[in-house]
C-alpha cells in the first residue's frame, strides 16, 4: 500500500485510502496477468552476478518488499540462461530458478515497521544467512532500500538503471553502477564492494 501511495503521489493524483486500495488491486491484476503469461524478464547482467557471486560461494538473499518476488523469482530459468550465456557453475543442475539459488527470501513479509527505509527486512536477511550484517552488501536501485541497507550497517551497490544515480548517491550508496557488470568481482569476493579498476570501499 505505500508503494500505491508513493505512486499515486508521483503522479500527482489526489492520495485518499479509496483510491490507494483500488491503484493497488488493479496493479495486482496486472501483475498476476504478466505473471501466468511468463512475461517478465530478467535483467542478464543481474543474472550474470547473482551466478558469480554465489559460484564464489558467497551466500545471498532476496530482500524484496513485493509480495510478488517469489512468484517472479520462481519463473526465471537459471539453467536456460547459464546455456544460453556459456557459463559454467556446478551449482547449475537442470531446472534451476533464480528463487532456487538463494540461501535466503525474506521477500514479501510484513515486518513491524512496514518495508524500506527501515532497515529491518536487511537485518533479518543477514540474520537468516547467519553473517554480521556490517559483513553484507546490498544491491538497491531505489532510495529507500540505499536507506535501509545503510541503516543495516551493510554497503551498497547502487544500481542505476534509469538516470537515479545522483539520487543514489545522495543517500550514500557506496558505489553507483549503471550495470551490474562494472562491478569488481575479485574485490567482491575480498570484501570490498568497487567499480572495475576504482578504488575499493571495504564492507568488512
Amino acid at each position: 500500500m505505500s508503494g500505491a501511495r508513493a505512486v499515486l503521489s508521483y503522479f500527482g493524483v489526489p492520495v485518499t485510502d479509496a483510491r490507494t486500495e483500488e491503484y493497488a488491486r488493479r496493479k495486482q491484476r496486472v501483475m498476476d496477468e504478466l505473471l501466468r503469461a511468463g512475461e517478465l524478464t530478467a535483467y542478464p547482467d543481474a543474472l550474470r552476478f547473482v551466478l558469480a557471486v554465489r559460484g564464489a560461494e558467497t551466500p545471498i538473499a532476496a530482500a524484496s518488499s513485493s509480495k510478488n518476488a517469489a512468484r517472479l523469482l520462481g519463473q526465471i530459468r537459471l539453467d536456460a540462461f547459464a546455456d544460453r550465456e556459456g557459463l559454467r557453475y556446478d551449482l547449475v543442475r537442470p531446472g534451476i530458478t533464480l528463487l532456487d539459488i538463494f540461501d535466503a527470501d525474506v521477500s514479501g513479509r510484513d515486518f513491524a515497521h512496514g518495508g524500506k527505509p527501515p532497515p529491518e527486512i536487511f537485518l533479518t536477511a543477514a540474520r537468516e544467512l547467519g553473517v554480521p550484517a556490517d559483513r553484507c552488501f546490498a544491491v538497491e536501485d531505489a532510495v529507500s532500500g540505499v536507506q535501509a541497507a545503510k541503516a543495516a550497517d551493510m554497503a551498497v551497490i547502487g544500481l542505476a538503471r534509469a538516470g537515479e544515480a545522483d539520487a543514489l548517491a545522495a543517500a550514500d550508496a557506496d558505489i553507483i553502477v549503471s550495470t551490474l557488470d562494472e562491478v569488481d568481482l575479485p574485490a567482491l569476493s575480498e570484501g570490498c564492494v568497487a567499480r572495475m579498476k576504482e578504488p575499493q570501499d571495504s564492507f568488512s
